[in-house]
Formats: C-alpha cells, sequence, structure tokens
C-alpha cells in the first residue's frame, strides 16, 4: 500500500482479516505477518495499534464478544412474543459464523484468551458463553409468562441451544443447511412447551 493513504478503522480491518486467516488456514498458521499480508497493510500497522500479538488477539476477541452479546442483547425482551422456538432461532442465525468460528478456534489455541475478555467484559462473558447468558434470561423470562414449564432447566437449555449452534458453524455448513439444522435442533429443545401463555 502507498505510504500516505489512510486506512480506514484500521483495527476492524485487522479484525476482519483475521477470521478470515482462521478460517482459510487455522489458529496454526495464525501470526501477525499472516494477518497484516491478509489485511494488504504492512506488519508495523498491527503494532501501531496493539502492543504485541496477544494483546491484538485479546482486543479481537472483546470487540466481537461485544458485538456477539448485542446480537441477542434484546433476545430476553421478545418474551411473551412469536413462539419460543422462533425467538431462539432467530437469535442463534442472527450471529455471524464466521466471528463464532475464530473465537472458538482461538479460545481452544490460546487458553488465556477466555479470561482476558472476562477480565475487560466481566464473568461468564467471553465468546459464546453471553449467547448462552442472554438464551437462559430469556427462557427463564419466558418461564415467568407460562411459554416454558415451570419445571425446564433454563440455564441447561440454554447450553443445548448453543452446543447445536456451536457444532454447526464448527462442521462448516453454511446457508440453508446450516440454518434447518439449527431450526430442527431448536424445535426439539422446545418440544412440549406450550405455543401461548398458560394461567
Amino acid at each position: 500500500m502507498p505510504r500516505g493513504v489512510a486506512i480506514p478503522e484500521p483495527r476492524q480491518q485487522l479484525f476482519a482479516a483475521l477470521e478470515r486467516v482462521l478460517a482459510g488456514e487455522g489458529p496454526t498458521r495464525l501470526t501477525g505477518r499472516a494477518v497484516t499480508r491478509e489485511a494488504g497493510v504492512a506488519t508495523g500497522l498491527l503494532y501501531a495499534h496493539f502492543a504485541n500479538f496477544d494483546d491484538f488477539l485479546a482486543g479481537y476477541a472483546v470487540d466481537r464478544t461485544f458485538q456477539l452479546a448485542g446480537e441477542v442483547a434484546g433476545l430476553p425482551g421478545r418474551a411473551g412474543s412469536g413462539t419460543v422456538a422462533g425467538n431462539l432461532s432467530e437469535a442463534l442465525l442472527a450471529t455471524p459464523p464466521r466471528t463464532l468460528l475464530a473465537l472458538t478456534r482461538l479460545t481452544a489455541s490460546w487458553p488465556d484468551l477466555a479470561a482476558n475478555v472476562q477480565a475487560v467484559l466481566g464473568d461468564g462473558a467471553a465468546g459464546l458463553q453471553v449467547i448462552e447468558r442472554a438464551i437462559a434470561g430469556y427462557l427463564d423470562a419466558e418461564r415467568e409468562l407460562g411459554r416454558v414449564p415451570a419445571g425446564a432447566d433454563a440455564q441447561g437449555l440454554a447450553l443445548a441451544a448453543v452446543g447445536a449452534l456451536h457444532h454447526v458453524v464448527l462442521s462448516g455448513e453454511a446457508g440453508p443447511v446450516a440454518e434447518a439444522r439449527i431450526r430442527r435442533a431448536v424445535a426439539a429443545v422446545t418440544a412440549g412447551f406450550p405455543a401461548v401463555a398458560t394461567s
């Protein structure tokens, strides 16, 4: 890239490049040089914004976890509208697969990463944990309205729903096939739930 040319949102450009490297080459090939080469920028740009490569990875994980939290933040507020299965499916399908795949691979390859994210965003706020927590909160709200059975384990159901999403993402499935599998899993998790509020 010629000198003096402004790079729009360089941090986001580098984060997007990280996701492409992870998707295409996997975590073993993830280096600062690989990321900047994929982004089409000089290697020094990464270190102009981050103290070191671990700081870059933590910055990415915090940024993307915050985005995931935003995607599902409104889920508990949907309690009482639509169907439980429909609301859960839409929340899971709104999460970007490439981001989930990257976060999962990073967390598995850099065990300290989850702790670094939680140090910034709080306990239980690393990667898929934010989705699981939002789903559990939503199911609790629906249980109060009688649309989830009184004895249902909201935490366990949330874990099962996120587990299905995790599996589909790691399987590399996308498009209609992935959507159908997630909806089928959610339908199984919510089988027997009342369609409307009960008194």
